[in-house]
């Protein structure tokens, strides 16, 4: 695992205008000039950035950009009072000066308690190499030919097809180096890529949008760009004929490809700033019932080429494989120093969020969750964001398909879905095995128990 990282590391350097070494270099000169500033504590991070996105859009070249960013952050503590800064400007004058910039914003702010550092013995002293690094060296051209080939396979799927938002392909490297004057100095190459297709359809007065997409730290990861655009061709062009349905309560089932966004309100409902201004549904949670007793939700850092994985968070604290909740029970908050201060805990390591979440899957696929609503609506769109987060009520425009005897009949739109979330992650009676990797949020279909649908 050493040799692997070190050999990230050498292709890295040889394409970024500064090694891992020169950033860690930088990240303790700027603690070194906040110290001689009169800064009692110090953070500062130092981060590279290329890229390159080409888009097509009905077989023509839309955009060729690339992108080469660098930047330097710093954070310096005056006692209890804090002052931040950045720049875009590596060069030793600019670092100085920004350093003198947050010192003279710390020295004007009010003193706050449970400002600072992590704390030391929280540190990462261990860095596994997690396998995060994957340049892709596609030309434009190439590039081009496999977003043609993404949006050809597409338009393809049905005549009904006539229009197309475009398709892309997007690489993304980064290094960066994070030092505080607690001794922590660390960094690490990334990558990350992806490849993306929205299309028209269009029948009579109808018409319909979808896409698709795939991302991956590494492209050999990545679906194949056929895949791709035939996914998203045959989502748009089964949307075609949509209707209303009866306003009522009826079972929900949503899609893998949005069934993350529970998760996501559930990671804001316990994270540490939620909970220290009272604006959760789930204060006061902690070692309680959550969800119903199927629902096993865990945090694993460390998996390899993992789309949220580290070692350690935005202050250096060491990541550890965790669960967040055991049979539907609530098992630990998401927190920064801070916020675990705030609320006299501990941090877990969660400074700039959470890393990869895995929702465990149960036996049954697509088909055998369908069969398991029995009669519902399968939800593959949501729109609007209508949830208080307060008291966890839920309300969002909406569409997908009607199912009756585990079978979809028509596809829907122009309705709303409403709940509590509360009740909604308690009536959670399945997840299916039909998990998609595409963020940091892994997770099959949910499905949900009884939801208020509005239609006419």
């Amino acid at each position: 695992m050493i040799a692997a990282f070190s050999k990230a590391l050498s292709v890295s350097e040889a394409r970024f205008s500064y090694s891992l070494d020169d950033l860690r270099q930088m990240s303790a000169d700027v603690l070194r000039l906040a110290n001689a500033a009169g800064a009692s504590a110090a953070e500062a991070e130092v981060s590279l950035g290329i890229g390159q996105n080409v888009s097509v859009r009905l077989d023509e070249v839309e955009t060729i950009e690339y992108n080469r960013d660098k930047g330097m952050s710093v954070t310096v503590y005056f006692g209890q009072s804090r002052g931040h800064a950045s720049t875009s400007d590596l060069s030793p004058q600019a670092l100085q000066d920004t350093v003198t910039a947050a010192c003279s914003i710390a020295r004007h702010t009010a003193q706050d308690e449970f400002c600072g550092l992590a704390d030391p013995a929280l540190l990462a002293t261990a860095f596994p190499d997690l396998d995060l690094y994957h340049p892709w060296d596609i030309s434009v051209d190439e590039a081009i030919q496999l977003a043609r080939s993404c949006e050809g396979a597409a338009l393809a799927v049905d005549g009904r097809i006539n229009n197309s938002e475009g398709a892309g392909v997007s690489t993304y490297e980064g290094l960066f180096s994070y030092a505080n004057s607690n001794g922590f100095n660390h960094g690490y190459p990334t990558s990350r890529h992806s490849l993306s297709c929205s299309v028209i359809a269009e029948s009579g007065d109808d018409m319909q949008r979808d896409y698709w997409y795939t991302s991956a730290r590494a492209a050999v990861d990545l679906d194949a760009a056929e895949l791709v655009g035939r996914k998203a061709g045959e989502r748009t062009v089964r949307r075609l004929g949509g209707r209303q349905i009866k306003t009522g309560q009826v079972s929900v089932l949503f899609d893998a490809s949005i069934a993350g966004g529970l998760v996501s309100h559930f990671i804001s409902a316990i994270s540490g700033g939620s909970l220290y201004r009272k604006s959760s549904f789930l204060l006061d949670s902690l070692g309680k019932q959550v969800f119903s007793p199927l629902v096993n939700l865990s945090e694993q850092p460390h998996i390899p080429r993992g789309l949220a994985s580290s070692a350690f968070d935005n202050e250096g604290v060491a990541t550890h494989a965790r669960d967040l909740v055991r049979d539907g029970v609530l098992q630990g908050y998401v927190l920064s120093s801070y916020s675990a201060r705030k609320l006299g805990m501990a941090t877990t390591g969660n400074a700039g969020g959470n890393h990869n979440l895995l929702l465990q899957s149960g036996d049954l696929d697509f088909n055998g969750l369908l069969k398991t609503m029995h009669t519902g609506l399968l939800v593959t769109e949501l729109l609007g964001h209508g949830i208080n987060m307060v008291t966890g009520d839920y309300s969002r425009g909406a569409a997908g398909f009607w199912v009756e005897n585990g079978v979809i009949q028509y596809p829907v739109e122009e309705i709303t879905i409403a709940g509590n979330l509360k009740d909604m992650f308690m009536q959670v009676v399945a997840i299916g095995n039909d998990v998609l990797v595409q963020g940091s949020k892994q997770t099959g279909s949910i499905l949900i128990e009884r939801m208020t649908v509005a239609g006419h």
